[in-house]
């Protein structure tokens, strides 16, 4: 090779390399836990198109107000909450979207209908291209699995049961609806609907292919990955004898970048020496990875291939699924279980400590996950300088609406970014229905009636802090928590915690005015903003209500007592202080050579 020949081949070269190396940043939006319910849906057999809205006019089939209340998740609103996110990320000219699981709420035939039509139309309006993994709500079972919901609204504001059969309606005098597609999808019927948005190869895909594939990236071809995606060359043995899918996969939607959508959920028999297609036959999967590690551990050893993959061919990689793969109670697991139980608040879908040592050794840096309806950050670190970042997605069916996006600016620096949905069009389009509810329900004098003023929310966001203050009422206090610690503790105003924490120090007067301004079912509420919606809570919460609480924090920390009461009320403040100082999760950049995560303002 002759010195003019040289320098001409080094200029092109670097010249191409720096021209990759500023390419313009990809960024992907991921839209957790939709749980979307098509409230203007119909049944292939039934002519029940739902109760009429005086408002619109429409018929519309929604889930009771009483019946979100006491859930999780909201079941009504956030179908409006949806179509906003995609009109945000539309407006953003993101291309593409992630949706680690729970896209429906138990992934009945209606809704899984009514999902797609929305999705077909954006993705043919704005050219989008979204890419779904699967939930415990979709599906519900490894195989189809009969059953309905009692909660739907009637015309006369109380409750009708729809049931996929006759056969379970226990009572003969109860008002049902008898409709196949409310019956609870399996992984045939997901795939069958689902099969356009990442569950199938596109001729548009760089790259496709499943944990069974037997082809290389050289290898790839459409034809080849269209038939690993078959349903039957997608199973595993979850137990001896127990035969189930596995719907993970990795794809190259854009130049350089792989999606790995793994499938979280394990599917454990019941009985061991039951019918294998027998849908009753099934735990459910919401534990998450802990299943993973004894029944299907051949996720791990995948990832490490895909892994290694990546590198080869200088492919960026970032990993979606449904469940938490490190710790989302910012490190008071211990503290929680000490105060709660064991059994309580939900710890029971906190990851073992081998789920991300596992993630790590295969070499995996960037994980995001739903289920857990939360906003989070998960960092953890281990030998030669590995960094593992786990960031939990927000539901757009509970506090704090919204999403997060994703900027890849390199193989090694991301920048993460958390849109709050906030104002929702229509999102009141119900409310009258739900007065008719609530009258209902006086009518017929109800113990722990909803509170009415739910309906006088101005956006969005409020109504799903309104949601979690109803939650935190009528579900979380009844079962999570020490009816003592709580009876005792609703008489306290701030002032009484000030007086109790401090060893009967001296304050200003204007200081116990201040304290006493608040009560402690407050605190209580902010607690679980906190676990919900970590730092972006702070937006909710006054600057002077955080000031006392550090004040208290300190003070309980340093309080020396013998007394159970206290001591309870000192692990409560040592959660919040937990639960309200982790890491940043609301807009943040993530650099994995220097292993360090910077808070954007």
């Amino acid at each position: 090779m002759n010195r003019s020949f040289s320098i001409l081949f080094f200029i092109l070269f670097f010249s191409s390399f720096n021209l990759k190396s500023q390419q313009k940043p990809v960024k992907i939006a991921f839209l957790a836990d939709v749980h979307f319910q098509d409230l203007y849906g119909e049944f292939s057999d039934s002519d029940f198109k739902g109760i009429e809205n005086p408002k619109t006019g429409k018929k519309t089939i929604l889930r009771t107000m009483d019946s979100q209340l006491h859930s999780t998740r909201i079941f009504n609103e956030n179908y409006f909450a949806f179509l906003a996110a995609l009109d945000d990320i539309a407006k953003r000219n993101i291309k593409i979207v992630a949706l680690p699981g729970d896209y429906t709420d138990d992934g009945q035939a209606y809704n899984l209908r009514g999902l797609r039509k929305i999705l077909d139309e954006y993705q043919k309006k704005y050219q989008m291209r979204f890419f779904t993994t699967t939930g415990n709500h979709d599906p519900v079972n490894p195989f189809l699995k009969q059953g309905g919901k009692s909660d739907f609204m009637d015309e006369n504001g109380g409750e009708i049961l729809m049931i996929s059969d006759e056969k379970f309606i226990k009572n003969k005098d109860q008002k049902a609806v008898v409709t196949k597609d409310i019956a609870m999808s399996g992984y045939l019927e997901i795939l069958n609907s689902m099969k356009d948005f990442g569950f199938n190869p596109s001729k548009k895909d760089l790259f496709w292919q499943t944990p069974f594939s037997t082809y290389s990236y050289e290898e790839f071809n459409f034809k080849n990955a269209l038939k690993d995606s078959e349903f039957s060359n997608r199973m595993y043995e979850v137990s001896p004898g127990f035969s189930v899918p596995d719907f993970s996969y990795v794809v190259e939607p854009a130049e350089g970048i792989w999606l790995m959508a793994i499938d979280g959920n394990t599917y454990i028999p019941k009985n061991n020496n039951g019918n294998p297609k027998d849908e009753n036959n099934f735990n459910g999967a919401s534990i998450g990875y802990n299943n993973v590690l004894t029944n299907k551990k051949h996720l791990f050893s995948w990832v490490e291939k895909v892994v290694s993959e990546a590198k080869k061919h200088n492919k960026t990689l970032i990993a979606f699924t449904h469940y938490p793969i490190l710790d989302f109670n910012d490190d008071a697991n211990s503290e929680i279980q000490k105060l709660l139980g064991k059994d309580k608040w939900q710890m029971d879908r906190v990851p073992k400590d081998e789920v991300a040592e596992l993630f790590a050794k295969a070499g995996l840096k960037l994980h995001f996950a739903g289920h857990m309806h939360i906003n989070d950050t998960g960092i953890k670190k281990f030998e030669n300088d590995k960094m593992l970042v786990n960031i939990q997605v927000p539901s757009l069916a509970a506090y704090i609406p919204g999403y997060k996006i994703l900027t890849v600016n390199s193989q090694d620096e991301f920048e993460v970014e958390t849109v709050s949905i906030k104002k929702v069009p229509r999102f009141t389009e119900l409310f009258p229905l739900y007065e008719k509810e609530f009258e209902n329900l006086k009518n017929k004098n109800s113990n722990n009636t909803w509170n009415h003023d739910i309906l006088k929310t101005k956006n969005y966001q409020d109504f799903t802090l309104f949601h979690l203050k109803e939650l935190v009422r009528l579900r979380f206090i009844p079962s999570d928590w020490p009816k003592d610690f709580i009876e005792k503790a609703s008489q306290l105003s701030g002032k009484d915690l000030l007086e109790l924490s401090s060893e009967n120090q001296d304050f200003s007067e204007k200081a116990k005015r201040n304290f006493a301004k608040w009560k402690f079912e407050e605190v209580l509420l902010n607690l679980y903003q906190f676990q919900s919606a970590d730092e972006l809570a702070k937006k909710d919460i006054p600057k002077k209500r955080l000031t006392q609480y550090k004040v208290l924090e300190q003070n309980f920390e340093n309080l020396k007592t013998q007394d159970q009461f206290l001591n309870q009320l000192k692990t409560f403040f040592k959660i919040l202080e937990k639960l309200s100082s982790g890491d940043a999760s609301d807009h943040f950049r993530i650099d994995f050579k220097k292993g360090e995560i910077v808070k954007i303002n």
